[in-house]
This record gives structure tokens, C-alpha cells and sequence, in this order.
């Protein structure tokens, strides 16, 4: 069995754009991929890495030689140590289209591969539903109608998140954040927790907009609020600051959705500098090197919330990847998408989310098939 073509895609759905890839073998088995690219920019760029990692290393080999290819991946692009998002954007995409036809060849989900489920049912928390750029009260109120929805967990951006209009990325180049930002975040935090109760999780997302001073006085000032975890308070290139803070604030630290391989984990988590590692296997190098992220946290008594912040492909693969992880905490999903999201795909699981809990699927691969009939549309390159 060898792979003979591969079409990659490039979706826009409101906002969001998010490369897929589609391998097809020999015998009529295809497998599909997703990289994790969907907001900010570089979905185009991961397409043209996609497009040269396939044709390089990936068209004529057997899909079965996952570790292989890999390792061709890493070892022989002279550029696979120490790349970035672009690079392993493009690496996860295919890992993941891999395993899917790895599976479907066995008969079997991916996680059997993993060692089997831990769990059949996984635990999701609602994201995308705090982007509007509204005051302490209008975001407490959409906090509740997600709350009636069936969540029991749900993720806040009180700093303003990816370009609300109040968000403070307008004065991300100055890494500004002024007082009027901390306090309206703080009281964000605390209408949310009003509208959704005691027993509902909050989780807290300020995408490292500050300073180390400025986030621990937030981290801080919101503890009284029981977030369930206080995500990306920093930049991920400075790993010393996230040890400092995490001695200074009083809730769990989250974060790794913008590291790269077991090799960028490493120190993060050999420094015990947070409470909860988020490798996102669309874009960390897929499906695999998050379960290796995973079992390194493990050892160090940390969780996995696995990061997943693409469409419905990267959903499924981070479905078999949580069925499987005996230290997972729980899912992010995003259940407020237009409906073309869920459409690129058949019976997207986001769609069978039912009281902010998943059933796993035992169908073969990642478990879930492109609806040609809609994501044909978007099919910008083919590699033979």
C-alpha cells in the first residue's frame, strides 16, 4: 500500500480559515488531517509546507510508517529542529491523515493504537461564545445562555481575546494593558462566575497579553472567583516568568498551545511551571506527539487539556487523543461556529455534544469523513 495524491484544502468560515489535507492510498483508503492555523495568519503559508512535505516525503510511502515519515520530517528538512507553527502546523496535519488511514485499515479508532480508551464519555468546555466585545454584564449574560445550553465549563477572554472590540490587542505591540483593562477584566471574571454559579467551571484565557507584574496582579485579583485554570498569562518564550508566577497566584496554570514537539515542552515541564499542559495536536506535530506531551506531564503530576482550536477534522483527532490520556482534564470545543464549519465534514461530533459531554465514536480512524459535497469547493492544490 503506498499513498498516491494528496488534496489539500483551505476553509474560511466567517473568520476562520483553517488547511486540510486528504491522502489517498492505493487501495482506496483515504485518511484526513487538519493543522491547526485557523485564526491569526499562516493557514496559507502551512498549505505551501503541506504541499513540500508531501511531495518530499509522503507521496509513494506507506502510510503504515507513521514514525518514519515523521522522523523524514523532523531529521531530513534540516529545518524540523527548532521550527515553528508554519512547519508543525504542516507536520500534524498529515501525522493525523496517517492515523486516520492507519486505522480504517485495521478497522479500529485511532485510540486503540494509543493503548486503548480511558474513557467513553469526555468532559468539553464551550469556547467562541466571548468575542463580542462585551461590557462585565452583556458577556455574564451570553455566559448564562451558554450555561442553559447544557455547559457546565466554560472559557472567558476578560482582557478582550482575538480583536473584540475591547480587546487590548490594539496595544499588544506596546504590550500595554491599562488599569481600565485590568479592572473591567476582573469584573468580567466576576459577573461570569455570578451568572453561571458555584458548581459550573470557569476558565479564564488572557492569551498573554502582559507583562509578568500585570498578569500576576490579575491572576491575583481573580482567585476569589475559583477559575478552574488561568491560561497563557504570559509568553510562551519566556519560561522562567511562568515559574515566577506560577508561585505568586493561587489557581492553575494553563498553557502550550504555541510549543512545538515534546523538545519545546521539555522545560516547561522539567520547571513545573504550570498545572496543566495544553499541546494541541494540530499544530505540536500531531496526534502522537501530543500523547508523548501528555505522558512527559504525567511524570510531573500535571493534567492534559489538549488545545483545539480548529475545525471539525482537528476536533475528531483530539477526540481519539483525550479518549486515551489517564491524566486528561477535559475538551475545548467550539459549539457557536456558522454552520459551513461543521458542514466540511459528515455528522460533525461537535454536533453530538449533548449536556457539555462527548461520547467517543468506535469508528475506524479519527471518526469522521469529508463532505465532498461541501469542502470540494475549497480544494486549492493537489500533489501526485
Amino acid at each position: 500500500m503506498r499513498i498516491l495524491k494528496a488534496s489539500i484544502y483551505l476553509i474560511s468560515t466567517g473568520g476562520f480559515r483553517f488547511p486540510i489535507v486528504e491522502l489517498s492510498t492505493d487501495i482506496g483508503i483515504k485518511g484526513v488531517g487538519e493543522a491547526a492555523l485557523g485564526f491569526g495568519v499562516g493557514a496559507e503559508a502551512s498549505v505551501t509546507m503541506i504541499k513540500e512535505l508531501t511531495q518530499n516525503f509522503v507521496i509513494g510511502k506507506s502510510p503504515l510508517e507513521i514514525n518514519k515519515i515523521w522522523n523524514n520530517f523532523y531529521y531530513d528538512t534540516f529545518w524540523g529542529k527548532g521550527a515553528g507553527p508554519i512547519f508543525y502546523g504542516a507536520v500534524s496535519a498529515l501525522e493525523i491523515a496517517l492515523w486516520d488511514i492507519k486505522g480504517k485499515v485495521f478497522n479500529m479508532p485511532v485510540y486503540e493504537f494509543l493503548g486503548g480508551k480511558m474513557r467513553g464519555e469526555i468532559q468539553c468546555y464551550a469556547n467562541d461564545w466571548s468575542f463580542d466585545g462585551l461590557d462585565p454584564k452583556g458577556t455574564a449574560k451570553r455566559a448564562e445562555e451558554v450555561r442553559n445550553d447544557g455547559y457546565d465549563a466554560l472559557k472567558l477572554y476578560p482582557l478582550g481575546g482575538r480583536g473584540g472590540k475591547n480587546s487590548v490587542n490594539k496595544h499588544f505591540l506596546l504590550r500595554e494593558v491599562k488599569k481600565d483593562d485590568e479592572k473591567e477584566c476582573v469584573k468580567k471574571v466576576a459577573e461570569v462566575r455570578k451568572a453561571i454559579g458555584d458548581d459550573a467551571d470557569m476558565l479564564v484565557d488572557v492569551t498573554a497579553e502582559g507583562t509578568p507584574d500585570i498578569m500576576i496582579r490579575i491572576g491575583k485579583a481573580i482567585e476569589e472567583y475559583s477559575p478552574y485554570f488561568y491560561e497563557e498569562p504570559l509568553d510562551m518564550f519566556d519560561i522562567d516568568s511562568y515559574r515566577f508566577l506560577k508561585n505568586k497566584v493561587n489557581i492553575p496554570i494553563a498553557a502550550g498551545e504555541r510549543l512545538y514537539t515534546r523538545y519545546s515542552f521539555k522545560r516547561l515541564i522539567e520547571n513545573r511551571c504550570v498545572d496543566i499542559v495544553q499541546p494541541d495536536p494540530g499544530i505540536c506535530g500531531g496526534i502522537f506527539e501530543a500523547y508523548k506531551i501528555a505522558s512527559m506531564a504525567e511524570a510531573y503530576q500535571m493534567r492534559t487539556a489538549p488545545h483545539n482550536a480548529g475545525g471539525p477534522v482537528l476536533m475528531a483527532a483530539n477526540v481519539q487523543l483525550s479518549a486515551t490520556l489517564s491524566n486528561f482534564a477535559m475538551l475545548e470545543v467550539f459549539p457557536y461556529r456558522t454552520q459551513l464549519h461543521y458542514d466540511i465534514v459528515q455528522e460533525a461530533l461537535d454536533k453530538k455534544i449533548k449536556n457539555g459531554r462527548l461520547n467517543v465514536p468506535e469508528m475506524p480512524g479519527i471518526g469522521v469523513e469529508l463532505n465532498h459535497k461541501v469542502i470540494d469547493n475549497f480544494e486549492i492544490v493537489r500533489v501526485e
